[in-house]
């Protein structure tokens, strides 16, 4: 390789994302600088946050510019170093990989990716959507034996991982998700039950069936209409995980209101806090030990969907904000 094929932002989205709003360039292959490391792309991860990097409103961290490289993680392999510690051939991950080819990366912001399990596993179950619904569960949710946890976008990176340890903790896991297959699959990896929302008539309605006392646990992955069904069910005390909002992040502010919940966070005395992981990254060690300690004893299953070639990537985050996706959404270079 010569070039360093790169997806940068062409233009600021109005609503939904199309494939036109990035577009493809080659750049010269960059020299990595004093304690940096080069490395070359072998997997891109495809996840929700990524939306809001495409906008110009301000959120919690910069997003791209117009002609900026789109931001993304990722696991490369070591092809040159200036670093002690990393040598050529060693696996790294990085959410500072970007849409890109070959990226430069400083190793502050470098994870090495363990021998013992897939390099893809770092961008899913043992990495930030596994820490995702660690502490979601573990330090804001805190399900008790017999709770009732629903977990929307259920068959989704974090959604996946957050049955499975609800499950662990001895609570009731439901899944909510758009399809048929994806409630099978939460089924299969430990969930009790699972709502279809695109089937129901009245969601409200479906949720007071599976969960007829009530929600204790909300792990709340795309906010919308699921948000507002799933509040309207809340049981006393019951502690609410704002992760995501997928459903509305491509409508207009004006459109992002659902039901007034107040009432109801009165007469349950709920708990609503947001979570937002690297606010808890101080945890990510301890995190990642205990998922790894799952997976090895079979009690951790990850489902992933993988689209191959670079060329394909803006298509593989079309595929994962539409919903189409079984499971986590990678592309593999």
């Amino acid at each position: 390789m010569t070039s360093n094929r790169q997806w940068v932002l062409d233009h600021y989205p109005e609503g939904a994302a199309t494939l036109d709003t990035w577009r493809m360039i080659d750049a010269p292959i960059p020299e990595p600088g004093p304690r940096q490391i080069l490395v070359k792309t072998l997997w891109l991860s495809l996840d929700p946050y990524m939306r809001g990097r495409i906008s110009p409103a301000k959120n919690y961290t910069a997003g791209v510019q117009p002609g900026g490289v789109m931001h993304g993680g990722g696991v490369g392999e070591v092809v040159a170093s200036n670093h002690p510690d990393w040598k050529v051939g060693d696996i790294a991950e990085s959410m500072n990989m970007n849409w890109q080819e070959y990226a430069v990366l400083s190793t502050e912001h470098v994870n090495r990716v363990p021998k013992e399990v897939p390099a893809q596993a770092s961008l899913s179950w043992l990495g930030m959507p596994g820490l995702t619904a660690f502490i979601g569960l573990t330090e804001i949710g805190r399900p008790l034996p017999g709770d009732t946890v629903v977990i929307s976008a259920a068959s989704g990176a974090v959604g996946q991982v957050a049955g499975q340890i609800a499950t662990l903790m001895g609570a009731r896991a439901i899944a909510i998700a758009g399809d048929d297959e994806k409630i099978e699959h939460c089924r299969s990896i430990g969930f009790a039950d699972g709502i279809n929302y695109k089937k129901e008539p009245d969601l409200t309605a479906a949720v007071a069936r599976v969960c007829p006392d009530g929600v204790d646990v909300f792990f709340d992955n795309t906010g919308g209409p699921i948000h507002d069904a799933v509040l309207a069910n809340l049981a006393v005390r019951a502690r609410v995980i704002i992760c995501g909002r997928i459903a509305v992040i491509d409508k207009a502010p004006s459109e992002d209101i659902g039901l007034r919940s107040s009432a109801r966070l009165i007469v349950t005395r709920a708990t609503v806090q947001g979570l937002v992981i690297f606010d808890w990254w101080h945890r990510r060690p301890d995190a990642l030990k205990h998922l790894a300690a799952w997976h090895r004893e079979g009690k951790i299953q990850f489902k992933e969907d993988v689209l191959d070639g670079f060329e394909r990537v803006p298509e593989a985050f079309l595929r994962m904000m539409s919903g189409q996706n079984q499971g986590k959404q990678l592309v593999k270079l």
